[in-house]
């Protein structure tokens, strides 16, 4: 773990490794023992004693286990402190009670290591609750130094990496994963006394439906088919609600092959559940009674404290996505007659097109780029466009509609629910629309409409509401977690050169000759182009002057940040070096040929001297240069990436 050990730390292992070899030739393995009792734990003591006077003895012997996390050797008498799953207690290690060669044992203990401790509670004349100790058995030689005491693990990266480092040296850590546990235990309860039942489902599917979401891809050898990891667990939930599961639930994990930032993970946990004979606005109650019941158990307010800001989960909003554009857009979609009219407000608002360019996708669009950053006290947008909502219900009173809710918080979106489709006519024809509009984007798509589920809607699905919510954004409010791999124990990292396997050595080739070793080359980002199938669009046959085009301040910028851009699939949110010493943001539509994180570091071309332009709610000031062409038919990017040897904001002629 890179700069968090001491510049020794090769010796200490070596001299930690050295104890270890000696205990095992004086036959005094640690790793042998397989059990030690525990009669106790530090928070126990700590409470029971919590008025016991100084220089005070209990008459209670106890048997403590845990890591010794320090450790004072003064000359007869000692001082360590253990830490157990419940905290810290401190062990007074005194020679005349341990006995001479039970007292130089232990001052060659290693903070790190893992013990137990036999002895007697009391407390010190400083004031300290400790144990006087009768015996210390080393259970585990810890050959790892910890990160230095005082300033614990504060690198994120590797506190990430190495959770198991992150729990010990930052106790508080755990308090967010017990807090997890708590929050998943509430909601359980609270479903469970509502009547649902909790069922589980495959996570491996037969193939690729219609959704937005990229799946994980991958093959069962004895059936010889491939297979996709699960992006959600509505459609087997529902077929179960078709077979008379009136109330289920699974709190289930959830994978796509998306990209990463704060709020992403590409494995995540969510809750879906469905309900019998209710509609969307049953869905809304449950939300509210479910959030303040679980937040008042878990936290003991509904005043949730959250980066800097209150949360107060005791009042929640309630607007349709057309109020909702008029209230923070000055648009109002009840008067667009058109889908031509809704594109024209578009371009006027400067407001991304959606990929099919409809009214009711372009009100969607509205709502990503005005409405869900100014959304941070909990409200419920409901009656979405069918255009993007494909498992919904039309709205009886207005077909173009559908009977579909979303709940933000901190502009940030943490459910969705619907009144469920259950028209099984009207189902097959939204997912082969579906599927057939994925595969004119991309040919190449794998996509397959569902009619197994078509089938089990034939059979008839009563009414239905239906809601699925991410467990990890809850988390993260309700332990005031800034991203999402704070609150997963072991969030999806890209491996360092370290943790690479190694490509396996073909044991039949003969050794070729060692010759000298050549620099190595930058891992390439994109496949190479057959270059005779490339059609590159005509030059412009129209001048520009040169002093309009001398205008146009080209920049080389370092990437510093890469994310994805909530709510659009296209949009790659850059921070960046310019040199100026001020980072720059833009936005780029380049999501469709990389992933953000593998932009992190590289040496770019932008144009640094246009005016903001806001794209998704947010300024982008500039644009970054990418060539673009056609291959087979399709298009083809590659952003223009210079040697990481030039510095940011040199100047382009």
């Amino acid at each position: 773990m890179p700069n968090q050990t001491p510049v020794n730390a090769a010796s200490e292992q070596a001299v930690r490794r050295q104890k270890l070899a000696d205990l095992r030739a004086a036959g005094c393995d640690p790793f042998a023992i397989t059990k030690y009792e525990q009669t106790d734990f530090s928070a126990d003591l700590q409470a029971r004693f919590k008025d016991l006077p100084a220089e005070s003895e209990t008459g209670m012997t106890v048997r403590l286990a845990g890591r010794l996390v320090s450790k004072r050797v003064m000359g007869k008498a000692s001082f360590a402190h253990l830490r157990d799953k419940a905290g810290d207690i401190q062990i007074f290690a005194k020679k005349d009670v341990l006995g001479e060669e039970a007292y130089a044992a232990f001052k060659k203990l290693d903070v790190g290591d893992i013990v137990g401790c036999e002895g007697e509670v009391f407390r010190t004349r400083m004031g300290e609750l400790s144990v006087r100790a009768a015996r210390i058995t080393l259970l585990a030689k810890s050959l790892l130094p910890l990160p230095e005491k005082f300033h614990g693990l504060t690198d994120r990266e590797a506190r990430y990496r190495q959770r198991y480092v992150d729990l010990i040296v930052n106790p508080e850590v755990k308090q967010t994963f017990i807090k997890r546990s708590a929050i998943l235990r509430e909601l359980r309860s609270y479903l469970d006394g509502k009547g649902f039942l909790e069922v589980e489902t495959p996570i491996l599917t037969p193939f690729e439906i219609g959704a937005s979401a990229r799946p994980f891809l991958t093959h069962h050898n004895t059936l010889d088919m491939d297979m996709v990891l699960r992006i959600e667990t509505e459609l087997y939930l529902k077929r179960l609600v078709v077979g008379g599961m009136d109330r289920v639930y699974e709190v289930g994990r959830i994978f796509r092959n998306e990209g990463m930032d704060p709020k992403h993970n590409p494995e995540f946990t969510t809750i879906e559940l469905y309900q019998a004979y209710t509609d969307y606005h049953g869905m809304m109650d449950l939300v509210e009674e479910m959030m303040k019941t679980v937040a008042g158990k878990v936290c003991g307010t509904l005043q949730i404290p959250y980066q800097g800001q209150v949360i107060d989960l005791s009042h929640w909003e309630r607007m349709t996505m057309k109020e909702a554009v008029r209230k923070y857009s000055g648009v109002d979609f009840d008067t667009v007659g058109s889908d031509e009219e809704a594109v024209a407000l578009a371009k006027q608002h400067k407001v991304e097109l959606p990929e099919i360019p409809t009214k009711g996708a372009i009100l969607a669009e509205f709502f990503d780029a005005y409405v869900e950053e100014k959304l941070i006290q909990p409200t419920f947008i409901y009656d979405y466009p069918v255009e993007v909502s494909p498992l919904a219900k039309r709205k009886a009173d207005d077909p173009m509609f559908t009977e579909r809710f979303e709940y933000f918080i901190n502009a940030t979106e943490f459910g969705n629910a619907f009144s469920e489709l259950n028209d099984p006519i009207d189902q097959k024809g939204r997912f082969e629309r579906q599927v057939a509009e994925r595969k004119q984007l991309d040919p190449a798509s794998k996509a397959q409409v569902d009619y197994d589920y078509v089938t089990a809607l034939e059979y008839g699905l009563p009414p239905t509401g239906g809601l699925g919510f991410g467990v990890d954004r809850l988390v993260m409010l309700l332990t005031d977690s800034a991203s999402i791999r704070d609150v997963l124990l072991f969030p999806t990292m890209k491996p360092t050169a370290a943790e690479k396997p190694a490509a396996p050595a073909e044991s039949a080739a003969p050794a070729a000759p060692a010759a000298p070793a050549a620099p190595a080359a930058p891992a390439p980002v994109k496949a190479a182009v057959d270059l005779s199938k490339v059609r590159i669009e005509p030059l412009f046959a129209d001048f520009v002057d040169f002093d309009t085009f001398s205008k146009s301040d080209f920049r080389v910028v370092k990437v510093k940040a890469c994310e994805a851009v909530p709510k659009s699939k296209k949009l790659l949110k850059f921070l960046l070096d310019d040199g100026s010493g001020t980072d720059r943001v833009i936005l780029s539509g380049i999501h469709n040929y990389y992933e953000p994180e593998a932009l992190v570091g590289k040496t770019c071309v932008a144009i640094t001297n246009l005016p903001p332009r806001k794209m998704m709610g947010i300024d982008s000031c500039g644009m970054l240069i990418s060539a673009v062409y056609e291959v087979d038919g399709a298009e083809g990017l590659d952003l223009l990436m210079l040697d990481d040897g030039i510095p940011a904001g040199a100047k382009l002629y």
